[in-house]
């Protein structure tokens, strides 16, 4: 490597006789001296560039060994970058896998309201088609009417009609009034309406739950007059409770009426209950006897079914005080509930009976039955309105499940459609 700075022989001089003007300008030569000092010896530990013989100025063929062409540096060669190899995607490492969503468990209640939502639905149409009678002389009222003093007049009539009462009429009319203007009601539709709200309210005290547990057993005492559907009601009454899963000791107290006793046979048969009767015995003492059966069977409930009778009948008005005693001294909390089943046709002669029995017994809640033929259910508002006793349970056909509670609202919206 050190041969190409070495001097060459005279003879290779001629190779690049130089014609004296461009060998003339030595300066051009000077860089070469300038480059000797870093000459390859020094980079190997040789002697300093200073102690070498200076170049002699022949030492321009130098210049022969600059021309690249002759011995061109190889630059090193750019490595060109080999297509890099397509990289093969290193294969995505496998998605874990998702464990597969656990179904949404559909919660039971749910599906319990839902059921229970549409079954409601189907109750309401029948009590919508029992009242049709009743609904549609109000719901002519406000068809093209005007809000004027003969809307109020044609309303009054057709309330009165429904067995409403004068009390109840007078207290609706004079509601809905002071609702119109509040809510400054523009015509007859909205007046309907706001006469639907006046109904529900004045109704809504009558609506109260039946109360189960508080008391085992539970004593209900069933009273009402011949005709009014109280056995029946029982029957019904006893299914509604076994669905909730109460158990049931009925108690044929009804010794006078002949057929009472097989037809409460019947019933527990159809509600696979207990029954106990004596024919031909004393009501009391069948009621006695059913008081403290259902305390020893541990019976949730225990229904007693009386005998029917008007209220004018006082020797058989007694009679029921009788019982009452009787079951008392069978179970000093007893009776706990006293019903009375009122027929929905009876109009306000329903509202005589309520206030006959109420005074005899002291009545703790009403069934209202056979709303699905004429029946005119505003006697409902008349007994809101002068003796408001809790409705617990209203009928709208001979079917067991075609007695359901009482809703307030739900009466409003089927009287006047």
């Amino acid at each position: 490597m050190f041969s190409f700075f070495k001097k060459k022989p005279p003879a290779e001089t001629p190779v690049a006789p130089a014609p004296p003007p461009p060998v003339a300008p030595a300066p051009a030569a000077e860089p070469a001296p300038a480059r000797s000092v870093f000459s390859p010896s020094s980079w190997f530990g040789g002697k300093p560039a200073a102690e070498e013989a200076p170049p002699a100025p022949v030492e321009a063929p130098a210049v022969v060994v600059a021309p690249a062409p002759v011995a061109p540096p190889v630059p090193a060669p750019v490595p060109i970058p080999s297509p890099a190899p397509v990289a093969t995607p290193a294969p995505a490492p496998a998605p874990a896998p998702v464990p597969p969503p656990a179904p949404a468990p559909v919660p039971a209640p749910v599906v319990t309201e839902t059921a229970a939502a549409t079954e409601r639905k189907g109750w309401f149409d029948k009590l919508k088609t029992g009242l049709r009678k009743t609904g549609t002389g109000i719901q002519a009222v406000f068809v093209n009417a005007q809000i004027d003093d003969a809307l109020y007049e044609e309303l009054e009539s057709a309330l009165l009609m429904a067995d409403t009462g004068v009390r109840a009429t007078e207290y609706l009319l004079d509601d809905l009034k002071i609702r119109v203007k509040r809510q400054m009601a523009t015509n007859a539709a909205q007046v309907k309406l706001l006469l639907a709200d006046a109904i529900t309210d004045l109704l809504k005290p009558l609506e109260k739950p039946l109360v189960i547990g508080q008391f085992t057993p539970t004593v209900i005492m069933v009273a009402g007059v011949n005709g009014a559907g109280k056995t029946t009601s029982i029957g019904k009454l006893t299914k509604h409770l076994a669905t909730e899963g109460a158990s049931v000791l009925l108690a044929a107290a009804d010794t006078f009426r002949a057929a009472a006793r097989e037809q409460l046979l019947v019933w527990a048969d159809r509600n696979t209950v207990e029954i106990v009767s004596n024919e031909g015995g004393d009501p009391s003492a069948v009621s006695f006897d059913a008081v403290n059966a259902g305390k020893a069977r541990g019976k949730d409930v225990v229904l007693v079914d009386t005998a029917g009778r008007l209220p004018t009948q006082l020797h058989l008005m007694d009679e029921l005080k009788k019982i009452k005693r009787v079951v008392t001294k069978a179970d000093a909390t007893a009776p706990h509930e006293v019903l009375l089943v009122i027929d929905g046709n009876t109009g306000q002669n329903a509202l005589a009976q309520v206030k006959a029995f109420d005074e005899t017994l002291g009545l703790t809640g009403l069934i209202v039955t056979k709303l699905d033929g004429t029946a005119k259910g505003g006697v409902l508002c008349a007994i809101a309105r002068e003796r408001p006793i809790p409705v617990y349970f209203i009928g709208v056909g001979e079917k067991l499940e075609d007695l359901e509670t009482f809703n307030a609202r739900e009466f409003a919206q089927a009287l006047l459609g």
